[in-house]
């Protein structure tokens, strides 16, 4: 479970791990920015929602809560349409529906309809935008892949950090109508990423045809195929549990400075807290996740970090000031960055490229259930007791419960990878690199065939087989 997978990818292309990569990576951090950041930024909005419509904590909560849904549930949706259509046309897609969402919730008049448009709409299109950017990322980066995880990871609180403080402008300024179709303009830039993610060809070769065409046709929209792996039936039974407490504190901490009479700017300062730490904490956790020593160790690096972010939940529900919240909010922030920058990367090396495309839109359909019931459960645990502790204890113990069945589950069901077979694996990612010279696609012969004719390179086409 532990061990990374070949990268077995139709293409037949070697990683460039850099290039146009970089551009791929752009578009990766932006669109992980609006996916997880979106949901806990509409935070801001809760009060003068609750005054609005005359409705409790759970009842907004189930805005945050709807949207993440969406991101997770629709995953088997998005792994059809990227091995449908590709990549690039979902993306652009999904960024128009993004952004239609959130202008037609500026037009709301009960909280019924903010559920559809905020949540269900726009959540669906940030959710055609985030599976294919992972994808894509795991295209083009194999060596550099923990790095590059964790910085386009760093999209999130980079955005969490904006997003905050600016829908509390937004929301001073122009009440929270303004706010959200200013904000549903913005997602219009998910578009613009989509059209980054330029799929990867290889030069065409004449002999080579019959198998292509063979390929087409013997394409899956869907392989369920990946449930027959135990190490990503562990990863999947974990990360169900985790996601039931991950999103939690969040989503409530403004809420609680709030409670506690601290002004609406304060609290709301407490979000960028800690997305400024977070946005250290992915891209270091990526390039210790890249170690030799680690990267085969990958998946207990990943139960640490869960253990760690259950551990601050528990430590935060002893906060009664501000001071108290900013010390959860700065060591929440490092251990949330660390599962946020691992999360996927242990996942593709579970399974490998070739069924990443599908394992992780089945993994987010599994939790999206769980995800669903977070935060409004969370909320109706407020309404009931008025105490946040409660909450914070909660969270906490569902987390580290993750981290147990993580780790204790890969030491106990998954065996160990023998000698042999570490070398065969070895050997075979070094026939990988090292191809014959007539057919040998390293990084540089990719950028160069990326930019020259076509008739003598082949080409990068959007020919929907080509973009995973």
């Amino acid at each position: 479970m532990g061990a990374v997978v070949i990268d077995d990818g139709p293409t037949g292309v070697k990683a460039p791990d850099g290039g146009w990569g970089w551009a791929v990576l752009f578009g990766g951090f932006v669109i992980t920015g609006f996916s997880y950041a979106f949901p806990k930024a509409m935070s801001v909005f809760f009060k003068e929602l609750i005054r609005e419509f005359g409705v409790g904590y759970s009842d907004t909560a189930w805005i945050s809560s709807i949207l993440l849904a969406m991101l997770y549930g629709t995953g088997p949706l998005c792994s059809m349409c990227v091995n449908r259509f590709g990549c690039r046309p979902v993306m652009m897609v999904g960024g128009l529906f993004a952004s239609l969402g959130m202008i037609m919730a500026s037009f709301c008049n009960s909280i019924i309809q903010i559920y559809l448009t905020a949540g269900v709409i726009t959540g669906l299109g940030l959710a055609l935008n985030f599976q294919p950017s992972l994808i894509m990322l795991n295209r083009y980066f194999d060596k550099r892949r923990p790095l590059a995880n964790g910085l386009a990871a760093a999209g999130s609180p980079v955005f969490l950090c904006a997003l905050s403080p600016l829908g509390q402008i937004l929301q001073h300024e122009y009440g929270w109508r303004g706010g959200f179709l200013i904000l549903g303009g913005m997602l219009l830039n998910c578009c613009v990423c989509g059209a980054l993610m330029r799929p990867l060809e290889p030069p065409k070769k004449p002999e080579d045809s019959k198998q292509v065409s063979e390929k087409k046709i013997k394409k899956k929209l869907l392989d369920f195929g990946v449930f027959k792996d135990r190490g990503f039936l562990i990863y999947t039974l974990a990360a169900s549990i985790m996601v039931l407490g991950l999103f939690v504190p969040p989503v409530f901490v403004v809420s609680y400075a709030k409670d506690l009479k601290y002004p609406d700017t304060k609290a709301a300062f407490l979000l960028t807290i800690l997305g400024f730490i977070d946005i250290f904490a992915r891209p270091i956790c990526g390039i210790v996740a890249g170690l030799k020593w680690v990267r085969p160790r990958c998946v207990y690096f990943f139960s640490f970090a869960m253990f760690f972010n259950g551990f601050t939940d528990l430590m935060g529900s002893m906060s009664y000031n501000y001071g108290g919240l900013v010390v959860f909010c700065i060591f929440f922030g490092i251990s949330y960055g660390m599962v946020g920058a691992l999360q996927f990367e242990v996942l593709m090396a579970i399974v490998g490229t070739k069924k990443f495309s599908s394992a992780i839109g089945l993994v987010l359909l599994v939790e999206a259930m769980a995800v669903l019931i977070g935060p409004p459960s969370a909320g109706k645990l407020l309404d009931a007791t008025h105490k946040y502790m409660y909450v914070f204890l909660i969270a906490g113990v569902e987390v580290v419960i993750s981290s147990i069945v993580l780790a204790v589950g890969n030491a106990c069901c998954i065996k160990k990878i023998p000698a042999h077979s570490q070398k065969e694996d070895a050997a075979e990612r070094e026939g990988l690199n090292k191809q014959p010279e007539d057919a040998k696609v390293d990084s540089i012969e990719v950028e160069q065939f990326l930019k020259k004719e076509p008739e003598k390179n082949g080409e990068v086409v959007t020919n929907p087989e080509t973009c995973v």
